[in-house]
């Protein structure tokens, strides 16, 4: 079904010609006024199209809380600068400080809250969201600020940005673009649009078959870049979903993982590409490669410091509220602790990864226990 957005896709595709997967995909999810994520404050929980950890409740955020408090002394001193990637209307950090406050008086009094969001709708939910924890916060937009000393988190962010699509033919890499037929989208095989792509691969140590698609996600890079040049000195922790190149590129993936999400299920294909339907109308998502991830990092001067499943990750931290979890009335929270430990769900599709800048190599609680990624 059409929406505002196809004619706006149609219009740049008839002016310029076909677009990258990667061009349609920021315009079906980013557009300023048609866009997915841009028209709408929150599009996860019951009532949206996914759950996220956040929709769970306060723990997921509490668990958090208990690894800044940890990282924050290493910093050297405060203020500390506590940045959320991708934060929404602010569910997460609300409920990061709010334990934060009960934890350590003296560190949350030292730190300052930078939101970092793209959704207009969302920006200005954040104040009333937050409540009084409002007055921490420094600063609220869609850029990084210039120079942090603290932690930078984002909780399933890289997944959400724009992906090149590319496969392999007998002759050749090949990249998927998006024209027009009988006025309606379709993908469409061309030269790369960068040489970037194949340079990416390569890099990333992937061996592509004959057939095989893959996403490459530039803009994923740059993004780790970006941050790792933003941190003066502390620590960057990523929460998402993915897999290392060897098995994102590998037969466990010969389609690639570029899909949509609608009522809590992912979209068939069979009709075609599920991420051409109604742009605009629904979440465009593919899995995280960790190997690049850790790369780019490096290559900006960070320590990489560990990379493990969620539920390893969260595991080494659940003892810190191990006593407010056996508390009368505590059923919902000690379920949704559950959720986000339960193997084969969001505690080993889910990986968390850490990076450190002028803080050493310090024993984190979140990566103290076994070293596992599935």
């Amino acid at each position: 079904m059409p929406t505002p957005l196809t004619a706006i896709i149609a219009d740049a595709i008839r002016s310029h010609g076909p677009i990258t997967v990667a061009e349609y995909v920021e315009l079906a999810l980013y557009h300023p006024e048609h866009g997915y994520y841009s028209a709408a404050e929150r599009r996860s929980g019951r009532e949206g199209d996914f759950f996220t950890a956040v929709d769970l409740g306060p723990v997921f955020g509490e668990l958090l809380a208990v690894q800044v408090a940890e990282m924050l002394p290493h910093v050297g001193g405060p203020p500390f600068d506590l940045v959320e990637a991708a934060a929404g209307s602010g569910r997460l950090s609300r409920a990061l400080l709010d334990h934060l406050e009960r934890l350590s008086p003296e560190t949350y009094a030292a730190t300052r809250v930078h939101l970092v969001e793209r959704s207009p709708a969302a920006l200005a939910a954040q104040a009333a969201v937050l409540g009084r924890h409002a007055a921490r916060v420094a600063s609220s937009g869609p850029r990084l600020p210039g120079t942090i000393r603290g932690v930078v988190f984002a909780n399933e962010l890289l997944d959400a940005l724009p992906p090149h699509l590319v496969v392999m033919r007998k002759e050749g890499l090949r990249e998927v673009h998006v024209g027009l037929a009988d006025e309606a989208l379709v993908p469409l095989e061309r030269a790369p649009s960068t040489p970037a792509l194949q340079a990416y691969l390569e890099r990333a140590g992937a061996r592509l078959e004959p057939g095989w698609f893959a996403e490459v996600n530039l803009a994923a890079r740059a993004w780790v870049g970006e941050a790792a040049r933003a941190l003066d000195c502390g620590f960057l922790l990523l929460l998402d979903y993915g897999h290392e190149a060897s098995q994102l590129y590998g037969a466990a993936h010969p389609s690639g993982t570029l899909t949509t999400f609608r009522r809590h299920a992912a979209e068939d294909h069979a009709s075609g590409p599920s991420w051409l339907r109604e742009p605009g109308e629904r979440d465009i998502t593919s899995h995280v490669d960790l190997t690049t991830l850790r790369l780019a990092g490096e290559a900006a001067g960070l320590d990489h410091l560990g990379t493990v499943d969620q539920t390893y990750f969260l595991l080494g931290l659940v003892g810190a509220i191990e006593s407010s979890l056996a508390e009368p009335g505590a059923l919902e929270r000690r379920l949704a602790l559950k959720t986000l430990l339960l193997p084969g769900g969001l505690g080993s599709t889910h990986k968390a990864a850490v990076f450190g800048r002028g803080v050493g190599r310090p024993a984190l609680a979140g990566l103290g226990g076994r070293r596992r990624l599935t």
